[in-house]
């Protein structure tokens, strides 16, 4: 999904308007969408990136860091602790490189990485996105998602969540794409997955990113607009009006994908090519 990117999946489009390119969403009878649920969207406008182009920490006028493990009150019973250390997030030879480590720490087996853009950057509706090769194996779990700026006083899911991607690591072949609000968390998410028909996540890299508006929020693979989740679609409150900001991490264990078993290999590692937001 870059700037002059081709869709597919069955989106008739491309109407040329003086010199601004509009994408007209025309049909999506196969993701069981109304009239109502057509859209018109300009989504050309970079308004933020990071190519992970300078070598060393991560960029701090964008990320912060989660440090500490599931005593912080984030749940998802996972194993791992994160840290701000440069073993377990770093810029090198353009790419942000999160990994996650299997070693004694703070009382955890393993450390790994979650950055945030927190306080420092983000936006109600656009394109997001990234490019990420992403690991695999029994209990690793990389996620690309995104939280309601006001959660800090409205918790969630109140504040809404919108995973953009969520790879179970002993499936590598398939992705999530999935929303989380009031009345549908949890294992009550709305939810759909991709998968690859011929390749792996972990063997080369993939882009992935949503195009929001006020009643839509699109879910695409390499261009490909595999879900679209409108409120018709979820079974409590629409929360997805309001700035979300962006989190990336490297997760191990939880009830998500379980604890790794003794074929996981350690480190494992997720690549991160950019991040890139549209307006």
């Amino acid at each position: 999904m870059r700037m002059n990117k081709s869709y597919t999946s069955k989106i008739n489009r491309l109407i040329l308007v003086g010199s601004n390119l509009v994408l007209v969403m025309l049909s999506f009878s196969f993701l069981g969408c109304t009239d109502d649920a057509q859209k018109v969207v300009n989504l050309n406008t970079l308004v933020m990136q990071d190519e992970f182009d300078k070598q060393g920490a991560p960029n701090t006028a964008l990320w912060n860091y989660n440090i500490g493990n599931g005593q912080n009150g984030w749940g998802n019973s996972e194993l791992q602790y994160y840290t701000d250390r440069s073993k377990n997030a770093t810029v090198q030879n353009g790419y942000l490189i999160i990994s996650a480590l299997k070693e004694s720490y703070n009382g955890s087996a393993y450390t790994s990485a979650r950055l945030l853009t927190k306080g420092k950057f983000d936006q109600k509706y656009g394109r997001f996105e990234t490019r990420i090769k992403l690991p695999w194996g029994q209990g690793i779990w990389p996620a690309f998602w995104m939280l309601g700026a006001d959660i800090d006083t409205n918790p969630w899911p109140a504040a809404g969540e919108i995973d953009i991607m969520e790879l179970r690591g002993q499936n590598p072949t398939t992705i999530l794409g999935t929303v989380h609000g009031p009345g549908y968390s949890g294992g009550q998410s709305i939810s759909k997955s991709y998968t690859l028909k011929n390749g792996r996540f972990d063997t080369e890299f993939h882009v992935f990113g949503i195009e929001w508006g006020p009643e839509y929020v699109n879910f695409y693979v390499d261009n490909v607009l595999y879900n679209q989740i409108t409120p018709a679609d979820v079974t409590g409150e629409w929360v997805f009006n309001k700035p979300f900001f962006i989190l990336i991490n490297l997760a191990v264990g939880g009830n998500f994908v379980g604890s790794p078993n003794d074929e996981t290999v350690f480190p494992q590692t997720m690549l991160v090519d950019y991040v890139r937001v549209y307006k």
